[in-house]
């Protein structure tokens, strides 16, 4: 068991339970294209209705069976009969001052969600959640003081988009039925630990018949599951990131509990021989942890780690979260860190902190739980790097 209470698999990889559809019913939601064919096909159906049906759940976003008023009623009614639709409820909404939209989502066995949706003016960006909570325990990050309560099914990750689209042509921010340009599995959870659904949710997101999201703009990001990211290359055409945030093992044992499994050398090799097929390019993120992380040694050594891999470095501000005792660098620290990287030809961008109003930025998703929890003490016993460097 982890130290979550969640079941660890042969990898290590702490594992969450699947939501269960209503009476243990396959959700519609959660199939790939062939698989809804197949269930059509066993009903009797001809084909096209399988992909009539398909469309319905993955091009308008259909919240229930009902809304499909092209299809016979007699095949509605048999389809209910034989599966469950499951379709996430809107716990609430907050909207920032910046455009950025937080959702809370319910699932069918009331668990709560979030996804944030992040608007620039040349694109518009979900932010998704794979997990209920995360088991991987970042000392930074509000979401792990939730814990792992269990994975989100194909069905649910892909409905928080569904949800996402039609909302926000309700609002008459863009028109509809897919607004969206991007996304970016970065919110609850750790994706690469519910894999199997993952998967599942990335071909149902990219394919003509569904959304048809471009490959380009849909991100996956680990906090470094090693084993998996080579089967994510693979298997899948998206991009990847890395949640790296420390230049030396000390550091990252202390912020990122997962680096004692797969350690610096080995998450490295993995970004090296991550396939970089159709141009793609590695993002690695990282947050600057004033004190922690963000000394002039610390960038001179990520442009060390990350030579040679086609990436670009996100520079990320420390979101500061109320019970946790990480701060921000000051601003004129943040830009003496991106320009030692710009000045080793490295690309790095600083990110902008979005929805920080509503506690939607980066490091800010928690539904249930919160600070105080005992597992944020390793945080507060960190002590932190002198200031040699700067």
């Amino acid at each position: 068991m982890s130290e979550h209470g969640a079941p660890i698999d042969h990898r290590g990889v702490a594992l969450g339970h699947d939501g269960p559809a209503r009476g243990g019913a396959v959700d519609l939601r959660a199939l790939p294209q062939e698989s809804l064919a197949a269930l059509v096909a066993s009903m009797g159906e001809r084909p096209f209705r399988a992909r009539q049906l398909y469309r319905w759940l993955h091009q308008k976003g259909a919240a229930s069976l009902d809304e499909m008023t092209d299809l016979p009623r007699a095949f509605r009614e048999a389809l209910a009969g034989r599966a469950a639709l499951t379709t996430l409820a809107c716990a609430s909404e907050q909207r920032s001052s910046d455009g950025t939209i937080k959702w809370t989502w319910r699932t069918a066995d009331g668990k709560l969600v979030e996804s944030v949706y992040m608007p620039e003016e040349d694109r518009r960006t979900l932010c998704v959640s794979s997990q209920v909570g995360c088991a991987v325990g970042c000392t930074f990050c509000l979401t792990g003081t939730m814990g792992l309560a269990r994975n989100l099914t194909a069905g649910e990750m892909v409905d928080q988009v569904h949800r996402a689209n039609r909302r926000i042509a309700e609002l008459g921010l863009a028109p509809g039925p897919r607004p969206l340009t991007n996304l970016v599995f970065m919110g609850m959870g750790e994706p690469l630990a519910n894999y199997r659904n993952l998967r599942v949710a990335l071909g149902v997101l990219l394919s003509e018949d569904g959304p048809n999201f471009s490959q380009r703009h849909v991100t996956v990001s680990t906090s470094g599951l090693v084993p998996v990211m080579q089967r994510l290359g693979e298997e899948t055409p998206v991009k990847l990131a890395v949640s790296l945030n420390a230049t030396t093992d000390e550091v990252r044992d202390a912020i990122m509990p997962i680096n004692r499994r797969w350690p610096l050398a080995e998450l490295m090799e993995a970004c090296r021989a991550f396939p970089a097929r159709n141009g793609r390019r590695i993002t690695f993120e990282y947050v600057l942890l004033a004190g922690v992380n963000d000394s002039l040694d610390d960038a001179s050594r990520l442009a060390a780690l990350i030579r040679g891999i086609p990436a670009k470095v996100n520079l990320i501000p420390y979101n500061a979260n109320p019970g946790l005792s990480f701060q921000a660098p000051p601003p004129e620290r943040v830009v003496e860190f991106q320009e030692a990287l710009a000045a080793r030809n490295i690309t790095v961008v600083v990110r902008k902190n979005r929805g920080r109003d509503i506690s939607a930025a980066c490091g800010q998703l928690a539904a249930e739980g919160g600070p105080g929890d005992p597992r944020r003490r390793a945080a507060a016993s960190l002590t932190p790097p002198g200031p040699a460097g700067y």
